[in-house]
């Protein structure tokens, strides 16, 4: 992976490379960022530039044996760990490490959902089990191969059990020479507070629209305006904004499904309510966490278009017609709430709540709520 690969980001690559540049890399490093934000590529990236026998001021070479091998994540002194599904056949992230380097390769900026959807195990908890621990420090006792830096690459480090963790506290402090962690984490805050005070942190941000946008057009040469839409509803996620644009009728298909549901949960039906509740049970997660963005864009402009002006509404075309329609019935009195209740389902639509009842409860909150007068 090279740096130039990476989307957006300037300054945190412009932080990592000076480090290289003014010899002063810290012994851990904890890349902390939101889903789609660039943490892991990063990660790789600033591993094959110290890897790298020709690296020059801003990037690593890409053709030079080492950058063969750290592009490929199979460099020697590269060491991977990441969440799993534990079983009696994998009890560590080298029984999956083929796997897990095939879906990166792939996919860059892959999601934890997408590496248990490819391990078959999307409703298994992801843990990083005490095992793994026993085996970092064993790797990382091991004189380098190539005489350079050993590298260990934490993916989601968050989903480490106590005893796991509390397990590398001391090699965390007192690392190997030539040693150095990189932690990609999404959510620092369930870390040890033990493990934040032994790392250096280094933020990513959600990436902007434009950034996104460029991105899109350049890999699958589609539409501005298609990629422009993908990324407003990605919420700075490139990951989700892929997968947007991938849906070819993302902007349709979501309007129409957002239609129906507010139609039914105006005049509350209950046998309408039941049939949309159950198609949308079958349309899988990764879909109704869309359509739950998708709703928070349009609750936006619905605001945006009652009090601040059209000129700042997002959705264009058919979507602001209907917004033309819609936007009375989203307004002071209740757009926090509406805000709130869709966002607390996608909460639990990531954490694998039963779809059927969960959207039938937002069903009827939103009923209550957008029924309530201006």
């Amino acid at each position: 992976m090279l740096f130039k690969q990476i989307i957006g980001q300037t300054d945190v690559k412009d932080r990592l490379l000076g480090m290289v540049s003014e010899g002063r890399i810290p012994h851990a490093l904890l890349f902390t960022g939101p889903e789609g934000c660039g943490n892991l590529p990063a990660a790789f990236a600033f591993a094959q530039y110290l890897f790298c026998k020709s690296k020059t001021a801003d990037d690593a070479c890409g053709q030079c044996p080492s950058c063969l091998k750290a592009g490929k994540l199979a460099h020697p002194d590269l060491h991977l760990v990441f969440p799993i599904a534990k079983s009696k056949d994998v009890r560590k992230s080298d029984d999956v490490v083929k796997e897990f380097r095939e879906l990166f390769l792939e996919q860059p900026y892959m999601s934890l959902n997408d590496w248990f959807n490819t391990l078959d195990a999307e409703n298994k908890q992801p843990i990083i089990p005490t095992e793994e621990s026993n085996d970092i420090i064993k790797k990382l006792s091991y004189t380098s191969y190539e005489g350079g830096y050993k590298i260990m690459v934490i993916w989601q480090p968050e989903k480490m059990n106590a005893e796991s963790a509390n397990k590398l506290l001391k090699i965390l402090e007192e690392p190997p020479d030539q040693t150095l962690f990189v932690m990609v984490c999404n959510h620092p805050e369930q870390l040890l507070a033990t493990i934040i005070s032994r790392v250096q942190q280094i933020p990513f941000y959600k990436l902007t629209t434009d950034d996104i946008t460029k991105a899109l057009v350049s890999q699958y040469g589609c539409q501005e305006q298609a990629a422009r839409q993908a990324s407003l509803l990605s919420d700075g996620d490139y990951r989700e904004a892929q997968q947007l644009l991938q849906h070819n009728d993302a902007g349709s298909g979501f309007l129409a499904h957002f239609r129906a549901f507010m139609l039914i949960a105006l005049k509350f039906d209950a046998f309408k309510a039941t049939a949309w509740v159950d198609d949308n049970a079958k349309s899988g997660r990764e879909r109704q966490k869309q359509f739950l963005q998708y709703s928070l864009e349009i609750f936006r402009d619905c605001l945006m278009l009652n009090y601040a002006g059209p000129e700042l509404v997002r959705h264009s075309g058919e979507e602001k017609e209907f917004l033309n329609k819609f936007a009375r019935f989203v307004h002071r009195r209740n757009y926090e709430k509406l805000v709130e209740e869709f966002n607390s389902a996608y909460y639990y639509v990531e954490r694998n709540a039963n779809p059927k009842i969960l959207f039938m409860d937002l069903m009827l909150k939103t009923n209550e709520l957008i029924n309530i007068p201006a």
